[in-house]
């Protein structure tokens, strides 16, 4: 069973789960998530790895300042004290959405740091929302926004990523909901938001190029957010790449497919 830890990492407290032992793999969710969206696919991991997931500032049971920077640039800094705090020396970096974004920059700044890196329905390229996003114009951050008070419509909302509609049970809502009950956890996700700036991994297309580690791209086909051009892309810029495509996968991939993911994930993580 997954234990919930606190350590003080970047001068915040970051909140993680962890389970298992042996070689370090750290899993690293999105916008709208947090450590519970791997919560299917955690117990299997750990049964050979040392398995974290933790909680982005400013999401989950992390600190949720609001003098802090949430960028993915900021993030992705945090992972790395995250791993100094816990004295590891290397993971395996498994990511979603815009953790697939601070996995792109980790990779560049922290080479050392990283074994392998497996990119799920990743943000990437100047594809998604630009900086400043002050009045939630972007339509999926905005709706979000309001789901906040409606149960129903945040429903409809995770459904919509989703291509396994009844997994969307209304205890899954409650997960995805949950820190947004509090005024802390929205002024959280909404500093998340208004944070988020592309040209932070267009300042890396050229070095995304350079890079030889081991990389895996997951791209869920019927992920309705983020288009397909991201992952294809991803795939002729990093040499020696690979792609996998999961037909029956939306963009939250780990409630439709978890036991699919971590076969991809462990045998890609073998072979490298």
């Amino acid at each position: 069973m997954s234990i919930k830890k606190t350590v003080k990492a970047g001068g915040h407290a970051v909140s993680y789960l962890e389970q298992g032992a042996g070689t370090p793999l750290l899993l690293i969710h999105g916008i709208t998530t947090y450590s519970f969206i791997w919560k299917d696919m955690i117990p299997e991991l750990s049964s050979g790895f040392r398995v974290l997931a933790l909680d982005l500032l400013g999401c989950g049971d992390s600190e949720k300042p609001q003098d802090a920077s949430y960028s993915i640039s900021a993030q992705t800094d945090l992972v790395s004290d995250f791993m100094d705090a816990l004295d590891i020396k290397h993971v395996h970096l498994v990511t979603h959405d815009i953790g697939g974004g601070i996995g792109q920059i980790f990779s560049v700044r922290y080479p050392d740091k990283i074994r392998s890196l497996t990119l799920i329905n990743t943000i990437g390229y100047d594809y998604w929302p630009v900086q400043p996003i002050t009045t939630m114009r972007i339509p999926i951050f905005r709706e979000i926004g309001l789901a906040a008070i409606d149960h129903g419509f945040f429903k409809l909302l995770i459904k919509r990523g989703v291509y396994h509609k009844e997994r969307v049970t209304d205890d899954v809502v409650a997960l995805f909901k949950a820190p947004l009950k509090t005024p802390e956890g929205r002024r959280g996700f909404l500093r998340l938001a208004k944070h988020l700036d592309n040209r932070q991994l267009m300042e890396i297309e050229k070095d995304i190029k350079k890079l030889t580690l081991p990389v895996l791209i997951i791209r869920g086909d019927k992920d309705p957010y983020l288009p397909a051009d991201i992952s294809q892309r991803l795939q002729r810029d990093i040499k020696g790449s690979k792609l996998a495509v999961v037909e029956t996968g939306g963009h939250f991939i780990q409630l439709d497919e978890p036991e699919m993911l971590v076969k991809k994930i462990t045998q890609f993580i073998k072979a490298s």
